[in-house]
């Protein structure tokens, strides 16, 4: 799925997926808002509210109030694609999440 259409995708449809990937990986949904939070400063209202308005799953990113820089530093492979090498800032930072 080409990066338009996953970025105009509303966020409450993309959040399961990501919330039950870490699921899998034995995280808890409360260590899976810290990371969120860590990550980018939502809180755990600010998420649901996010859920609530249906912004999109770009929108949700850009508007994030607090990135951390340390998060850059996220290494990995997530679908086959090393995250460091990602160019697009929006799909790397989305990638980090996933993480």
């Amino acid at each position: 799925m080409e990066k338009e259409k996953v970025y105009r995708l509303p966020l409450r449809k993309v959040y399961p997926a990501i919330l039950n990937k870490a699921l899998r990986k034995g995280r808890s949904e409360e260590e899976f808002l810290q990371m969120i939070h860590w990550l980018t400063g939502y809180t755990k209202e600010e998420i649901e509210h996010s859920l609530e308005r249906d912004v999109d799953y770009k929108t949700f990113f850009e508007k994030a109030p607090a990135w951390n820089p340390a998060g850059q530093f996220t290494k990995g492979v997530v679908y086959g694609i090393r995250g460091e090498n990602i160019e697009d800032p929006i799909v790397r930072k989305t990638r980090h999440l996933e993480k």
